[in-house]
């Protein structure tokens, strides 16, 4: 399925992570709302429970009272001013996240149409384990990956060898914190 669906490579190797350390009889608890992939995890045999949009800066109840063995966060740090708060209060043991790396010869994305769609964080690789490892995560493995497109300059090409995207499989190495937000 999900190489008819757009971005298929992210998607498809996004899944290949997720089959190598996450079984199917695990409960995931999916930061964000339904989206694409989490139709393509439930497609492939996964339980899945998705947020329902609140703003996971401010409301942290999800994670901390999921009942989950596994959380996922497929491109959702980059949009949170404080991601340290959730990554911290985490009630599940097992963490499966991506983000897209900072690129130097690109700005950080903004939606022209939708003033939620925007990255208040584009992180380097070690900025990104920094921060898990700040919230008591260990990270167990990780891979990156380009996103080439189908345009010619400069910029396209650079994207052809620079890897844009970050995966992680972490596991909870503290107790989650108690953080309430007023």
């Amino acid at each position: 399925m999900y190489e008819r669906t757009f971005p298929n490579k992210r998607f498809k190797h996004t899944l290949a992570f997720l089959q190598k350390h996450i079984s199917t009889d695990q409960s995931i608890l999916d930061l964000g709302v339904d989206n694409p992939f989490s139709k393509i995890m439930k497609e492939n045999g996964y339980t899945v429970e998705n947020t329902q949009g609140e703003d996971l800066d401010l409301d942290l109840t999800s994670a901390q009272t999921t009942k989950a063995e596994v959380t996922t966060a497929f491109e959702i740090f980059e949009h949170l001013l404080a991601p340290l708060n959730i990554l911290s209060v985490i009630k599940s043991d097992k963490l499966v996240a991506s983000i897209p790396l900072n690129l130097w010869f690109s700005p950080a994305y903004r939606s022209k149409t939708d003033p939620w769609d925007r990255h208040y964080h584009e992180f380097e690789d070690w900025q990104f384990d920094w921060l898990l490892e700040k919230a008591g995560w260990e990270i167990k493995d990780r891979a990156k990956w380009t996103n080439p497109i189908n345009k010619i300059g400069i910029r396209p090409l650079l994207r052809s060898f620079t890897p844009r995207y970050y995966i992680v499989y972490a596991e909870r190495k503290i107790s989650p914190k108690t953080i309430s937000i007023r």
